[in-house]
């Protein structure tokens, strides 16, 4: 037994206090000087401080002093959206308790109820803990009874993490309730559960230690991949993300190695390490990340592509989720097609991009895997619209279990929402007496794009969501191009089912009308199934008035030179290229995924 160590982590919805939280316990611990505290300390990334998000995980150890006895608490600080869940997993299976923390001004959301049972899942002792009750919208009374309905008769710690009340409550609450770590084996067992990357150290895994120890010299390998190092370094983690070496680290304590990996891909979250020959069994629960959403990026100024290439090759050392392939397409060059965990990280990578190395990039629709059994019985998975068949046996796409947390008032537009998204309910009930829970099994390609957005709308901002991946349906689904004056431009490619192709088709045509500008020429665009066109829209030639100079006259005259400007416009067309705008990419988004069908 170590009876002084604490390691819990603090689930939460977005923006419920969880970073201003541990801004409190680091400020209690005494740990930084005053002048060092800074808001939203153990969010280093400008784009975590702007968007109020964690986007990575943190861990950090405290010395702490209370009721006269010394502590050390590993606290592991989670991201809260529901892109990261993988990464919430990992670092529950790190600790033996969670703080669940619910915002008495919003109540429990939807990602609270997926990490609670996340931690349920792991046998965690959880406590709860109701923030913000400083503000005056503060309704404490409905958010404990919210509580009570997810865990039974407790008893929640009342706190401002902001104004800092209750946290010495708190910190009682913790050493009470939240048991000591124990060992599970005498050799060493540690649980990657996020890795960092370092331009003179390589790949810097984070562990926690569930058996023996690790110290500098011992050759040690990861049991997923097999790959063996030489420990050349290990420590604590203590705020702001400072990095002390530290002579070894034991059963109970959480930390990081440095072995010189130069890949971050091998320090795989959710990976066993283990001494060199060892047999002991490793943690459970690995898997490795796999992408949800995949899109095309290119540089919007083709000559920015040898930087976009340096740019992705050090983001990809920083981020193991990410996969990237090297692609071309005829109508925007040379680019990348990528793999992510969802839209959020999508937004993060291309916005870092844009930050971090200056490069300004177009970024096709995102789309959804598709599995697609052929003709001749082979399978294929579909990363791309642009490789979607025109004719297979069965396709089948990925499904998730959807969970919307909404006020009782708006129960019934948001079921004619998910309804007209494909959505088929699979369980409905209340928490507390006015949130309503709806589940659905709903095709992910639904709710990628504007389904957030438009929740948000029919519930005046109060319902919330929250997903998770079920497996695959099959789907009558079909390839819709769209063509500019004949050529087909791969980059517009949508995969739709086909009862909708129709709506999605004409609406796209429409959109697109209205972005690309006129032309001395004629431009035609067309939606198409195969070489089914299904909806067309055309955009009438810039006409110069050939015939102003002409005062009075034969009227021969004026006809001549309308023919020759006719035949010009012709000639034009034949030959005339397209510069299609940025924003004509943009209306891709949301396009087609209406109340329709």
């Amino acid at each position: 037994m170590l009876p002084l160590i604490r390691n819990f982590t603090i689930i939460a919805h977005i923006d419920h206090g969880k970073s201003t939280l541990a801004d409190r316990l680091i400020e209690r611990s005494g740990i930084l000087r005053a002048s060092k505290m800074t808001e939203q300390l153990l969010d280093s990334m400008d784009l975590e401080r702007e968007k109020g998000i964690t986007i990575k995980m943190h861990p950090v150890r405290l010395p702490m002093k209370v009721q006269g006895e010394d502590y050390i608490f590993h606290i592991i600080d989670t991201p809260g959206h529901v892109d990261f869940t993988y990464e919430v997993s990992r670092s529950l299976a790190a600790v033996e308790g969670a703080l669940l923390l619910v915002d008495a001004t919003q109540g429990v959301e939807a990602q609270t109820v997926s990490n609670l049972y996340l931690a349920l899942e792991q046998d965690l002792e959880i406590i709860p803990v109701i923030n913000k009750i400083d503000l005056p919208n503060a309704d404490i009374e409905a958010t404990y009874e919210e509580i009570v309905d997810l865990l039974g008769d407790v008893e929640p710690v009342l706190i401002s993490a902001k104004l800092g009340t209750g946290i010495d409550e708190l910190l009682k609450r913790i050493i009470k309730d939240i048991p000591p770590p124990e060992s599970r084996s005498k050799e060493l067992v540690a649980l990657v559960f996020d890795a960092v990357w370092n331009d003179h150290r390589g790949a810097v895994p984070f562990v926690r230690i569930f058996g023996g120890e690790v110290k500098r010299g011992d050759r040690i390998e990861f049991v997923s991949s097999g790959e063996e190092y030489e420990v050349v370094e290990v420590g604590h983690i203590y705020p702001p993300r400072r990095f002390v070496a530290a002579e070894r680290l034991k059963t109970g304590e959480v930390g990081y190695i440095m072995a010189n990996i130069r890949d971050i891909r091998s320090a795989r979250v959710g990976d066993t390490i283990r001494l060199k020959g060892s047999k002991v069994i490793p943690v459970p629960g690995y898997k490795e990340p796999k992408p949800m959403v995949w899109a095309s990026i290119f540089p919007v100024d083709p000559g920015d592509y040898p930087e976009l290439v340096k740019a992705v090759e050090k983001l990809r050392l920083n981020d193991a989720a990410i996969r990237i392939q090297r692609q071309y397409s005829p109508a925007l060059g040379s680019g990348f097609k990528c793999g992510f965990l969802g839209l959020l990280h999508l937004e993060i990578f291309k916005e870092r991009l844009r930050r971090e190395y200056g490069i300004e990039v177009i970024v096709t629709q995102p789309t959804v895997e598709y599995r697609v059994r052929l003709k001749d019985e082979s399978e294929k998975i579909i990363t791309s619209p642009t490789d979607f068949p025109d004719t297979y046996e069965k396709a089948y796409e990925p499904y998730v279990r959807l969970q919307i947390l909404t006020p009782d008032e708006y129960v019934g537009a948001v079921m004619q929402l998910t309804i007209g998204r494909r959505g088929q309910q699979r369980g409905f009930h209340y928490i507390g007496h006015k949130v309503a829970v709806l589940e659905y099994d709903i095709p992910l390609s639904e709710i990628l794009y504007d389904f957030f957005d438009h929740l948000k709308s029919v519930s005046r901002g109060y319902a919330s969501m929250d997903y998770e991946p079920t497996g695959w349906k099959e789907a009558d689904l079909v390839r819709l191009d769209i063509l500019i004056n004949g050529e087909r431009v791969d980059a517009f490619a949508v995969v739709v089912p086909r009862e909708k192709a129709y709506y999605v088709g004409r609406e796209l045509v429409q959109k697109l009308r209205k972005v690309i500008p006129r032309q001395l020429f004629e431009v035609n665009i067309q939606a198409a199934i195969g070489k089914k066109v299904i909806a067309k829209e055309r955009i009438p030639p810039i006409r110069k008035d050939v015939t102003a100079k002409c005062y009075g006259g034969d009227i021969t005259r004026k006809r001549k030179l309308l023919e020759k400007q006719k035949k010009g416009k012709k000639r034009l067309k034949k030959i005339g290229k397209i510069e299609v705008p940025q924003e004509a990419f943009l209306v891709l988004m949301g396009t087609g995924k209406g109340e329709k069908g």
